[in-house]
């Protein structure tokens, strides 16, 4: 028998080796396991990708991108792994064969016969490698591809070639990646035959006789005469990309196009030393047959001294001694063809500009002619009243609001009017109860819109509501499908459909809560168990796949905000940042616009879309344009609706000229409708959006000027004012009005106003027809005449100032300082009435007991007229400065104080007057009162005439004394002040009493 420490079956080396069997079986398990789990979640990814597209019908873009990278993929990767294969293969073909005996040789046999019996392997591996990540990057070029191969003609050529747009927006940077990949692939290939011949002796660093084999100086000599051949194709291509070069010239930093020294200069010498690459490549090519490296290194050197000399030095002598001397004069050609090239990319090129002389007082016949203005002005601010709505419209906290608000028309015919929209959404961070259950299954969506007119605000400062309430009611029709099932707010899944009861509203008339089970055919179906698997990996959520919750019929619903839904199906646009929400045909829709943009329009100046589409409200929160895109070419060319129900997208061609929008509708057939489909009743809520507009407003800034000699004098330059009504120091956003333009009927706008670029006084006022008809897109800019002194039209910055300094308005706001309430401004709007400019501005309190802003004061003010109108109402404030009953104007506000105080706004200077009314500045009955009111009124008058004088120093003189008789009425009536009730603090952004206009 054998011995007990033997190694039978029962010894210990067979428990050890059993052991050990038992181990690797486990890894080899858990490595099996592994890979499963990482090949389901990529099956995951892609399996929910596919059910998410195929259930909004749009599965074709799911396939075409899918088949255009899979197709890009495996040609360029193959092409690399064939290139390096090939010439890792080649090199070790054309080894010596025999080594020099020296020790660098002596020392690399170890690695010969190392990698000797590996050498297919090794082979495999760096051609599979290299393939893989030549064709990952060339993934990425599937838009480019697209855009080659679907490529429709613009039907304008350049100035300079004479080529269409087409061939730079969608040709060149297809050329430009086949010539980078190139590049790529030659050098991979140049590397890796280098290693070969030196691992096998073609090349060596030490010992005597040749340092290369002439088969390995012919194999590396044909690598670099590709090279330089491929660098030849590049000079060629570089001619083209002068139009396309970037730089700055006077009067701009983002200049595009050639210039003339790239003209007379540059090209010439991309020409030339596009032969020399050429006669270098050449001599590159018949080194084998020569078998010498003098005439191509000589070829070289030329080429870079050429590059040095004719590229470099050349230009540099041109710019210097022709351009500079005279440079207004020789670059004025090419500034012409960037004026006419950059109006015609942002669509800004029929832009009327008519000069406007802005009367101080209003013309009393212009006026009847305004009446829609005057009545249509929207003193209901979207930006502010959000919360507002959320206070008197949410009913319970799992709603809420987006801030800021939209805008949009409602009614018909002469009853059109400018209405403020919102939608009371989901809001799951207020479900009294959170758990997975609620999160997902009963709490699902939102309820209702809520509306409210524009122009008009009830007694007590609140917004007139036109639909509102749970169940809604209101000028809408009863049967509306109010469920919100997709919305800005909605970000979270939700499983709806089958058994499930989800929340519709709290009926408060019932008394009793209001289910709902999902019939609407948005989402994907989780019947198959294989599906609710892939979800349940896809978020990380396992209940997916197991709980008894999912019953048969249910659907989940994800990717849920307008904007990304839009996105996805349309990965070529990209998306305004601003969807709003119609009610139409009894549906609750979403409005998207889609750009289509490109960076190869030749000679337009490049911008870059996040900056130029942020604001002050974009500092606020509200998304912006494509943060990092460079584009010079934009166009609003497709609407988007998504069903707030369904989630359905539909796209329309909007600009049907558009030809990068036809090359995308040819590389996705099928998924963008023709603009005859638009249902009349969503054309009638459709206009012209945000961030194109910002987009093209900041381009005419320095654009509106066509004269290419004042151009580069830069002597008109404007800017956007900065937003007098917020701290953030961000530009004025662009607002929706409805205004008449001069020698045009009154129309739903698009409005801003410009500066200076150095001062604070109006240069212009733009507004664009947004409505749609044969005028929409229409761009109208008022420019102000130079004037002197007082007669200098003012800035939104110096009408501020003109509100804050008034001593009826900062008495009141020191008032607001002592108590607990606060006031914030609403949007400063700018008019064009009476053949002048009026100025009008809402004034919203937050009240102690009230925490939500209501519409207390109006401000306004006409023209360089010092009468500024504090009032209560639009109005009365109208009437002050207009000085006439300008037709029918609603009555915007009212005379309840926002705590329930006294029976007028806070400190109020239009409150009764008398003896029992001491904090009324019109008539103190505290003498001390009245004589800091006095000298407050000195103060104002004397800055005033400062400010006329451009005397600044004695303006903020006068500004503090100002300051410190307010501060001394205030304390002179404090012992009988208001009450509780009285106002709080002015909040951090709200403006100071009297702040110093910028010089």
């Amino acid at each position: 028998m054998p011995d007990r420490g033997g190694a039978g079956p029962s010894g210990p080396r067979f428990r050890v080796g059993a052991s050990s069997r038992r181990s690797r079986a486990l890894l080899l398990t858990a490595g099996v396991l592994a890979v499963l789990a990482l090949l389901f979640a990529v099956f995951a990814g892609f399996w929910t990708d596919w059910l998410w597209y195929r259930s909004l019908h749009y599965s074709s873009v799911f396939t075409t991108r899918l088949w255009t990278k899979t197709g890009l993929f495996a040609v360029f990767g193959l092409l690399m792994a064939l290139t390096v294969g090939l010439n890792i293969w080649l090199a070790h073909r054309l080894r010596p064969p025999l080594s020099a005996m020296s020790p660098e040789q002596q020392g690399l046999d170890r690695y010969r016969m190392g990698v000797a019996p590996y050498r297919r392997w090794v082979l495999l591996g760096a051609s599979v490698v290299t393939g893989l990540i030549a064709g990952a990057a060339a993934t990425g070029r599937w838009r480019t591809w697209l855009q080659w191969v679907n490529g429709t003609s613009f039907g304008t050529r350049d100035p300079q070639f004479h080529k269409d747009v087409s061939f730079y927006a969608f040709d060149l940077p297809w050329y430009r990646f086949l010539l980078d990949f190139g590049f790529s692939a030659v050098v991979v290939a140049l590397l890796a035959a280098v290693l070969v011949h030196y691992l096998y002796g073609g090349l060596r660093l030490q010992g005597p006789g040749r340092r290369v084999s002439t088969a390995a100086q012919g194999h590396l000599a044909v690598l670099l005469g590709v090279f330089v051949a491929l660098k030849a194709v590049a000079y060629w291509l570089d001619r083209y990309g002068l139009a396309l070069k970037s730089g700055a010239i006077r009067g701009t930093d983002s200049w595009t196009g050639l210039r003339y020294v790239d003209a007379n200069a540059y090209l010439p010498a991309k020409t030339i030393l596009c032969c020399v690459a050429v006669i270098c490549a050449l001599l590159f090519l018949v080194t084998p047959l020569r078998r010498t490296w003098t005439l191509p290194l000589v070829g070289f050197g030329l080429m870079v001294l050429s590059a040095l000399l004719i590229g470099g030095l050349y230009p540099a002598i041109v710019q210097q001694f022709q351009v500079k001397p005279n440079e207004a004069s020789k670059e004025a050609p090419y500034i012409r063809k960037n004026i006419d090239a950059t109006r015609a990319a942002y669509g800004i090129d029929g832009t009327r500009v008519q000069q406007y002389r802005a009367a101080v007082d209003p013309d009393r016949a212009a006026l009847d002619k305004d009446t829609a203005t005057l009545g249509n002005i929207r003193v209901l601010d979207p930006n502010i009243v959000s919360p507002t709505f959320t206070q008197r419209e949410q009913q319970r906290s799992y709603y809420s609001f987006a801030s800021p608000l939209d805008i949009d028309r409602y009614g018909s015919g002469a009853g059109v009017q400018d209405t403020v929209i919102g939608l009371r959404e989901l809001n799951l961070a207020g479900v009294p109860s959170r758990n997975w259950v609620n999160d997902h299954f009963k709490y699902t969506h939102g309820y209702a819109a809520v509306t409210a007119k524009g122009n008009t605000v009830g007694p007590d400062g609140d917004p007139v509501f036109t639909e509102s309430g749970l169940p809604p009611r209101g000028q809408f029709p009863a049967d509306t499908k109010w469920r919100v099932y997709f919305g800005e707010r909605t970000t979270a899944y939700s499983v709806v459909g089958g058994s499930n009861k989800e929340l519709d509203y709290y009926d408060r008339d019932a008394g009793k809560e209001v289910t709902y089970t999902y019939d609407g055919g948005g989402g994907v179906s989780l019947d198959n168990p294989l599906t609710r698997a892939a979800y349940a990996v896809k978020f990380s959520e396992p209940q997916l796949l197991y709980s008894g919750a999912i019953t048969p019929g249910a659907r989940i619903l994800y990717d849920r905000t307008p904007k990304e839904r839009v996105e996805a199906v349309a990965p070529w646009l990209s998306i305004d940042g601003d969807p709003y929400p119609v009610v139409v045909g009894g549906k609750v829709k979403w409005v998207v616009d889609g750009y289509t943009t490109s960076n190869g329009y030749p000679y337009a100046s490049r911008t870059t879309l996040g900056d130029v589409t942020a604001d002050s409200l974009t500092a606020d929160g509200r998304q912006v344009l494509a943060q990092a895109d460079r584009v010079n070419y934009i166009r609003n060319s497709v609407k988007a609706t998504v069903d707030a129900f369904t989630g359905e997208v539909t796209l329309y061609q909007w600009d049907e000229r558009d030809p990068v929008l036809r090359t995308w509708m040819k590389s996705f057939p099928g998924t963008v409708k023709p603009r005859s489909a638009i249902d009349p009743a969503l054309m009638q809520h459709l206009r012209y959006p945000q961030d194109l507009f910002k987009v093209q407003r900041d381009l005419l800034t320095r654009y509106h000027v066509t004269d290419p000699a004042a151009f580069y004098a830069g002597s008109d330059v404007w800017k956007v004012p900065t937003d007098p009504t917020r701290e953030n120091r961000a530009d004025q956003p662009p607002y929706y009005l409805t205004v008449r333009m001069p020698g045009e009927q009154a129309a739903f706008s698009l409005t801003t106003s410009f500066v200076p670029s150095n001062r604070q006084n109006l240069a212009a006022f733009m507004a664009v027809n947004a409505n749609p008809g044969p005028d929409y897109g229409r761009m109208h800019i008022l420019t102000m005449p130079e004037r002197s002194g007082d007669q200098a039209v003012r800035g939104p910055q110096q009408v501020q100032a003109k509100f804050n300094s008034d001593p009826r308005i900062a008495y009141d706001i020191n008032l607001l300082k002592q108590g607990d309430s606060s006031l914030e401004y609403g949007n400063l709007l700018t008019l064009p009435v009476g053949d002048g400019l009026l100025y009008v501005e809402p004034v919203y309190v937050r009240g102690k007991n009230i925490n939500y802003p209501q519409l207390k004061k109006v401000l306004a003010v006409y023209g360089g007229s010092d009468n500024v109108a504090y009032a209560d109402t639009l109005k009365e404030a109208l009437q002050q400065v207009l000085k006439v009953d300008a037709g029918t104007v609603p009555e915007p506000g009212g005379t309840t104080p926002p705590s329930g105080g006294t029976p007028t706004a806070p400190g109020s200077p239009t409150g009764p007057a008398g003896p029992a009314n001491p904090a009324n500045p019109a008539n103190p009955a505290n003498p001390a009162v009245q004589k800091a009111l006095d000298d407050a009124q000195a103060a104002f008058q004397a800055g005033q005439e400062a400010l006329r004088k451009g005397d600044w120093a004695a303006y903020g003189e006068q500004q503090k004394k100002l300051r410190d008789a307010l501060d001394a009425a205030v304390k002179a009536q404090r012992p009988s002040a208001a009450p509780s009730g009285s106002p709080s603090p002015v909040p951090s952004g709200a403006p100071t009493p009297a702040p110093s206009p910028t010089p």
